[in-house]
Parts: structure tokens; C-alpha cells; sequence
């Protein structure tokens, strides 16, 4: 656990498990359903593995985490963070909405898009999508969604399958849609997005590439 604020305080004495950096964003990891190490690095691609296995050795020995063989499952005492970890994305979309360019992690969001597929939306066979951010380096640019009714995979090298959508965007433009900030009609309209591909699945994509739970949120009117 990490230092103590030496108070009664529930609050504090959570704190100092939870305020480590990093750890809230590992428990999310394991709420939104990862389970292996490799898993949870994606969620987290900026952690180091030495300090992802030291945080999840931690949470193991506080019992939010059970390890059983090379899964990470959390117990009782970690699911009820659930309620926590979500009043605190709500917070954030309604609170904290300014996106620095370092902010902005090609691989976190293709794990997000890629777990929020809807399967049962997508058409029968393999559907092949490929994401093209244009204002990204050349080794992170091009990014490959592998849909099947079963599931969906995504991949950062070309898998060798026929593409059936392309998504041109900035990746900023990527990550304001996602997360509910701006309409993927509008940044269509707007030409900040391109689909490439049949018409009937342009039409559809966006059924099948649902954004974030939270992207729903109402957020407050802003007084200029």
C-alpha cells in the first residue's frame, strides 16, 4: 500500500491503496473485463510490466484482486468499486473535458472500440475495418478492426484480409466521437472523418462501433 495519511477517515485510509498512480486505471482494466496480464496492458499501454505486476501484486495482497494461474479476477471487495470507478468517468466527462495532444493514445482507443463492438450488429462473415489517423507517426497510423458475429479483434499490423471500411480521421476528431463530444454524422458532415467502402456499410458502421458507455453523459451548459 502506499503512505499512510495516518487518519481514521475511510476515506483516507481507501486512499492509500487506491491514490498509487496508476492503480484506479488498472482496477478499470479489470472491471471492463480483462483478466490477463497482456490484457491489462493494453487498457494501460503507457504503464512499465515491472510496475503493472508490482500494482497488481498489491492488489492482490489487499484482496481487491485474486490471482488464479495467469488470470486476474477481481473478489467481492473489487467489484464494489464498480459504482466508484463509474461516478468517476461520469465526473470526468461532465467536469474535465479539455484533451491535451498527449492525452490522445491511438492503442487505448482502438482496445476501447474493439470491446465495445456490437457483434450481434455486425454482418454475417468477417468484416474487416481499417482506421487510418492521419495525423499520427507512420508505425501507429493504421490500425485494423476484425469483427465476426463471435467477436472482434484488432490488430496494429495488417492482418492480410480484405478491407471492407476504411476510417480516415485525426485522432483527436476519433476521440471527441468516442466519447460523446462530438456526433459521428456531424464529423462526417463536417469532412473531419471519411468511411470508405460500400454504402451499406457506411450507413452502418457507427451501429456497429458503439462508443463509450459514458459517451451519453449530459454535460453542463458552459457559461462563457
Amino acid at each position: 500500500m502506499g503512505a499512510s495519511y495516518y487518519q481514521f477517515c475511510p476515506v483516507a485510509k481507501a486512499m492509500e491503496l487506491l491514490d498509487e498512480r496508476w492503480t484506479l486505471l488498472i482496477i478499470r482494466e479489470l472491471l471492463s473485463g480483462s483478466e490477463h496480464f497482456n490484457e491489462v496492458r493494453r487498457g494501460v499501454p503507457r504503464i512499465s510490466p515491472t510496475l503493472l505486476s508490482k500494482r497488481l501484486n498489491q492488489l492482490v495482497r489487499a484482496g481487491v484482486v485474486d490471482k488464479r494461474a495467469d488470470r486476474y479476477v477481481l473478489t467481492p471487495a473489487g467489484e464494489e468499486l464498480r459504482p466508484v470507478v463509474d461516478a468517476l468517468a461520469v465526473w470526468g466527462v461532465r467536469w474535465v473535458g479539455e484533451l491535451g495532444d498527449r492525452d490522445l493514445d491511438p492503442k487505448l482507443l482502438m482496445w476501447d472500440v474493439r470491446r465495445n463492438i456490437d457483434c450481434d450488429a455486425v454482418p454475417a462473415g468477417r468484416t474487416v475495418v481499417l482506421f487510418s489517423f492521419r495525423d499520427v507517426p507512420a508505425r501507429d497510423r493504421h490500425w485494423w478492426l476484425v469483427l465476426t458475429p463471435g467477436g472482434a479483434d484488432v490488430c496494429d499490423v495488417d492482418p492480410g484480409y480484405e478491407v471492407s471500411v476504411t476510417v480516415i480521421a485525426d485522432l483527436r476528431h476519433m476521440v471527441l466521437i468516442w466519447r460523446g463530444d462530438i456526433r459521428w454524422q456531424d464529423a462526417v458532415r463536417a469532412g473531419a472523418v471519411e468511411v470508405q467502402g460500400p454504402e451499406a456499410l457506411r450507413r452502418t458502421a457507427p451501429e456497429w462501433l458503439r462508443l463509450s458507455r459514458f459517451a451519453s453523459v449530459p454535460r453542463p451548459e458552459r457559461v462563457s
